[in-house]
C-alpha cells in the first residue's frame, strides 16, 4: 500500500516492489491512479505465497475503511 501525495492510500499487488515503486513515482507504467497523485511512498506491505493469496489479501485490504487501513499500516509490515 502506498500513500500518495495527496494523502489517499493506493493498493495493490507486485512480484518487484522496488521496481514497482520506481513505476508509480516516474514513467507511464505507474497505476493511472498514482500518476496523477505522485511521488507516492511506501506504507504498508505484505509478503505473500502466490499470487492467489496475494490478491485475496488485496481485496480485503480495499474492503477496508480508511480507519481500518490506518490501523493496519500502523500494526504494519512496512521497510
Amino acid at each position: 500500500m502506498v500513500r500518495c501525495a495527496d494523502d489517499t492510500l493506493y493498493t495493490g499487488i507486485t512480484t518487484d516492489l522496488n521496481r514497482r515503486l520506481a513505476e508509480h513515482n516516474a514513467g507511464p507504467a505507474g497505476a493511472r491512479y498514482t500518476r496523477a497523485r505522485r511521488p507516492v511512498e511506501l506504507v504498508y506491505q505484505q509478503p505473500c505465497d502466490d499470487r492467489s493469496s496475494a490478491s485475496k489479501h488485496e481485496y480485503q485490504i480495499k474492503k477496508l475503511t480508511l480507519s481500518g487501513k490506518t490501523k493496519l499500516i500502523g500494526e504494519g509490515n512496512c521497510n
